[in-house]
């Protein structure tokens, strides 16, 4: 078989090789067939059975959780709890074999393809990939009726401590990413996903290499052929020449023994060459979260993403946390960072990312009723949380982060909401942290280039980089077709973030990144040279930051910066930014 290259989305670093496992599909094209009305019962009671099962095994998984596993599959197996519960699923399907007497697989399947296509005209990249849940629960009640079940090949000599499986598969849901938790696996490609799907999270949160979004690869990659992956470019490499392989497995030793040298900086002070102080934050989703942020010396966490709190409640009664449950949720996070600040963004959540599976969505999304705007549209329910916020903050150092403010009224009326709350805490006589700091969200080209609206009135600024790119570019970079657009090298980006960093800095206005820019170790001395003195990443990319951190001299690299900031060409910026890691 001749050698070919397959190229996708890189979701987590590093380098895979191994042997291909493919993990089948539930055939999504089932039968399709009527049945007889005085069957109809008996099928509407399969498939309430198949359901049930599926509970039962997810509620099994779930119990089984290794005690290192990370936060996030626990909580994406959650996720498939309650979509499963959702009457949109155990319910609806039953009531199309009443009244349209489909077989049971039939309906299903109708109802899963009717609920994905209003997932395809949601705008938002996270919330467009959960329609991969849906399907995923899906295929998880057609395996228990079909008779159809996933199996793994069996150990071989030495396999259970050297990794070497690929997983090979459309798609992969977390439940059945725990089946190769404990197994000799080395990475995962997927033909379907992109930066926020769930396969990519876990892959980036368990340190495995992985690629997404590969189109056909399952099709086009036969079992037990060998595979590579090169995680940092988002490429799989299909039956290698004995060179190529070679020349992967060189660079994989070469990797591995960087990441134990890695290991050794933990403890170490971020500080640069000629003596800065550089903070490294971590983003979590939860509070379980913490260790990992912890373990890899962060000395805070730069956001907490609360909406995880709320994304996947489905039903009336469901749809909301209480107070309460935020607090506890926030109140854990303060308390796990020992001391540590902890920067808790408000929810981010909207027209674009509906609270539950059947909401509607706008017409427009990403430009529509999302984060401070909808939270402002419903007063009581933010008042809610800012009031968790704050009785967390009595238990440890919090500071309150809000999105997507663009207006000078959304900011003043963010205030007067955060004043209500904490006189209605006065009043209930619950302590809190009455001088949080409040901070907004730089996302919005507009945000940017009327800094001194936020400078007046906030204590501290955090640039989302990913939201800034999408508004400046007009770019989704999920969407194939455009992806190739998406640079957090315009020129145009540039602009935006230094002078966000070098206003703030004139007004002793802390400034950090929290979004992707801040963990590309590519990007760290330009951010560096920029001024930025906080970054905010995911734990894992944390030490390999710092150690860029370790051997820059913002003296050289400073100059350095000022020279890219100039350049217009893209030919003269990539240059720039190369010349930056040989200083």
């Amino acid at each position: 078989m001749a050698s070919f290259t397959l190229h996708g989305i890189s979701v987590s670093r590093g380098i895979a090789i191994g042997r291909a496992h493919l993990l089948a599909p539930a055939a999504l094209d089932v039968k399709h067939y009527l049945i007889a009305e005085d069957q109809m019962e008996a099928e509407v009671e399969r498939l309430r059975s198949a359901i049930q099962t599926v509970h039962k095994e997810l509620q099994t998984i779930w119990s089984e959780l290794p005690k290192d596993s990370p936060a996030e599959l626990g909580a994406f197996i959650d996720v498939h709890v309650l979509i499963l519960s959702d009457p949109m699923i155990s319910e609806v399907p039953l009531n199309i074999i009443r009244t349209r007497y489909y077989n049971a697989e039939w309906a299903l399947v109708t109802q899963i393809d009717e609920l994905s296509a209003q997932f395809d005209e949601v705008e938002d990249a996270y919330l467009r990939e959960r329609k991969a849940d849906i399907q995923q629960v899906g295929e998880r009640v057609l395996k228990v009726l079909t008779g159809t079940a996933t199996t793994l090949p069996a150990l071989k000599n030495d396999e259970e401590k050297t990794p070497r499986m690929i997983v090979v598969a459309h798609d992969i849901s977390p439940a059945d990413m725990l089946q190769f938790r404990d197994r000799a696996f080395a990475g995962f490609v997927t033909d379907v996903g992109g930066q926020n799907s769930h396969t990519a999270i876990v892959a980036r949160s368990l340190d495995i290499p992985a690629a997404v979004g590969m189109s056909n690869a399952s099709a086009l990659i036969a079992q037990d052929d060998w595979v590579i992956i090169d995680g940092d470019a988002g490429v799989v490499i299909v039956d290698p020449s004995p060179q190529v392989l070679e020349q992967y497995r060189e660079r994989q030793i070469a990797l591995t023994r960087e990441r134990k040298k890695l290991g050794k900086l933990k403890k170490t002070p971020a500080v640069t060459i000629d003596g800065t102080p550089i903070h490294l934050m971590a983003n979590i989703e939860l509070p379980e979260d913490c260790a990992a942020a912890l373990d890899a010396g962060a000395s805070g966490v730069g956001l907490f993403r609360s909406e995880f709190l709320f994304m996947g409640r489905t039903g009336y009664h469901n749809k909301l946390p209480t107070e309460d449950e935020q607090f506890e949720s926030y109140r854990k996070a303060v308390v796990a960072m020992k001391g540590r600040p902890v920067t808790i963004r408000t929810l981010d959540i909207g027209a674009d990312k509906p609270l539950d599976i059947a909401e509607q969505t706008a017409l427009n999304p990403a430009l529509g009723l999302r984060a401070i705007r909808y939270c402002l549209a419903e007063p009581q329910m933010f008042l809610m949380q800012l009031r968790a916020i704050l009785r967390a903050s009595a238990f440890g150092p919090i500071r309150l982060l809000v999105p997507m403010l663009s207006h000078a009224f959304e900011i003043d009326q963010t205030l007067q909401m955060i004043a209500q709350a904490k006189k209605q805490l006065r009043d209930a006589n619950k302590k809190f942290d009455d001088a949080i700091q409040i901070g907004a969200m730089i996302e919005i080209p507009a945000a940017a280039l009327t800094l001194p609206l936020f400078i007046k009135r906030m204590d501290f600024l955090s640039i989302g980089t990913n939201d800034l790119i999408q508004y400046t570019l007009a770019i989704d970079r999920v969407d194939h077709e455009v992806a190739h657009l998406y640079n957090p090298l315009h020129p145009a980006i540039l602009y935006l973030l230094s002078s966000t960093i070098a206003i703030g800095a004139r007004y002793g206005v802390p400034v950090a990144v929290c979004g992707e820019m801040a963990g590309d170790t590519r990007l760290t001395r330009l951010l560096l040279g920029m001024g930025l003195r906080e970054f905010s990443m995911h734990p894992s990319q944390l030490l390999a930051v710092k150690q860029e951190i370790l051997n820059s001299d913002l003296r050289l690299l400073t100059p350095q910066t000022r020279k890219i900031l100039r350049a217009i060409e893209p030919k003269a910026i990539a240059d720039g930014v190369e010349r930056l890691a040989t200083l």
